[in-house]
């Protein structure tokens, strides 16, 4: 189960590789994933989850610079799309 693919994107002028891959979830996740971004449709299911590993791997004493870096664009994507709304 483990289907992995890159391609190299340009996000924000930084050059970022994106890696893709597949996850089983318990159902109720997926409902309350599909819920949201029903609700919010400036948010895909790949920044979803993309914001929750980084939030994650960060809360959880992840060192790396890019994960913090990735973890705190989302807080501020977040808190500047919540302004507008």
């Amino acid at each position: 189960m483990n289907e992995l693919s890159s391609s190299p994107v340009d996000i924000a002028n930084q050059s970022q590789e994106i890696i893709s891959l597949e996850a089983e979830i318990p159902e109720a996740l997926f409902g309350s994933m599909q819920g949201f971004l029903q609700s919010n449709p400036q948010w895909d299911q790949y920044q979803l989850v993309s914001s929750a590993l980084a939030g994650f791997l960060f809360q959880n004493g992840s060192t790396d610079s890019a994960v913090a870096q990735h973890y705190l664009n989302g807080l501020f994507s977040r808190s500047s799309t919540a302004a507008a709304n």
